[in-house]
């Protein structure tokens, strides 16, 4: 995929498109918290996270317990989507509450709150933009046919072949999230690091001593390995089809708000179990456009954000979830094309 400048006609009307657009969002009431709706779901995820660790325990030294192990890996991404949302504060409208709220669901499953929320926070001002999002850093993989000609060490090694790698190398994003926690932890200007420090090695110190005080050493490392890495491909899962594949933006010629976020974005067709399994976070373009809106709302917001777009003339993405792996692949193939043809002619 190519650097691109994408943008769109524009109204000739008075004011923002997108403060018209905010205008219908808040007449439609969809930016208002939901708090029942975050009780049952928040008592739901803690009840079943609760519960998964106390079946571990009862199942104790049996291979059974790989099972658990794939029911955690679940639960642990569950639990990163309501640290989503309260991030987001779509759960509570006050900062406080959101960021206390957001540390103690992050560090149930090990991750620093800070590093994340400074990273998500980044990318959300910059989707898909080079040199300002984050999430498009040629750290490991190559995200545009320019990234593959400058690359060198392992994305370089990687990049040939990295749409083949894609969906393996997500088994090691569980380990990733917890290294680079700690590692930012060394930073000093990351606020709170002392706190997320200590919620870290906590996490890590109650959880490893549970695995090896319940079970063999052989099985307490295939749990560890069938959790984490089933935690990574799930959480990949979830954000990969979010903005992959979709036009990336120069850092210094962006289009206005509206279509920088739009256009950047995906959303994944489906139903309530989609929603569900991807956190709301299928309805990217409104999730973009309102961070703060609970997800919940998002499928609602979705039918007056795609008409809007429709009249403004604004490209508007939505895909079944297959297709939008697909397009993933797709675009690091393409991606990766500069790479394998240097190969070729070495």
């Amino acid at each position: 995929m190519t650097t691109v400048t994408a943008r769109a006609p524009r109204s000739d009307h008075p004011g923002s498109d997108f403060a018209r657009l905010s205008k219908k969002i808040t007449e439609a009431g969809l930016l208002g918290r939901r708090p029942g709706y975050y009780t049952l779901r928040i008592s739901a995820v803690a009840g079943l996270y609760i519960t998964g660790w106390a079946a571990f325990v009862l199942v104790g030294p049996s291979w059974w317990t790989l099972a658990v192990a794939a029911f955690m890996a679940v639960l642990y991404g569950q639990v990163a989507l309501v640290a989503h949302d309260m991030a987001h504060r779509q759960v509570f409208r006050r900062r406080r509450a959101s960021e206390v709220s957001g540390r103690i669901a992050a560090s149930w499953i090990g991750m620093g709150y800070g590093w994340w929320q400074d990273k998500h926070t980044r990318h959300h001002a910059n989707p898909n933009t080079e040199d300002l999002d984050p999430d498009i850093d040629p750290d490991l993989l190559v995200w545009t046919q320019e990234q593959a000609r400058a690359a060198t060490g392992l994305p370089r090694l990687l990049g040939r072949r990295q749409a083949f790698l894609f969906f393996p190398l997500l088994t090691l994003e569980g380990f990733n999230l917890h290294v680079s926690s700690g590692r930012a932890i060394a930073n000093r200007s990351l606020k709170h690091r002392a706190l997320d420090g200590t919620l870290l090695f906590a996490h890590c110190a109650v959880y490893l001593t549970a695995l090896f005080w319940v079970l063999p050493l052989g099985m307490a490392f295939a749990f560890l390995a069938v959790h984490q890495c089933l935690f990574g491909v799930y959480l990949g899962s979830v954000f990969a089809p979010n903005h992959k594949g979709m036009p990336i933006l120069s850092a210094d010629n962006r289009p206005d708000f509206l279509r920088r976020q739009v256009l950047t974005s995906r959303n994944v067709d489906g139903g309530r179990f989609t929603d569900f399994a991807l956190g709301g976070l299928n309805h990217q373009i409104e999730h973009h456009l309102f961070p703060s809106m609970p997800s919940p709302n998002l499928r609602k917001a979705r039918t007056i954000v795609r008409q809007y777009c429709r009249d403004l003339g604004v490209e508007y993405a939505e895909t079944g979830l297959i297709t939008s792996y697909r397009l993933v692949l797709g675009s690091l193939h393409r991606a990766g094309a500069p790479l394998r043809e240097a190969r070729v002619r070495g």
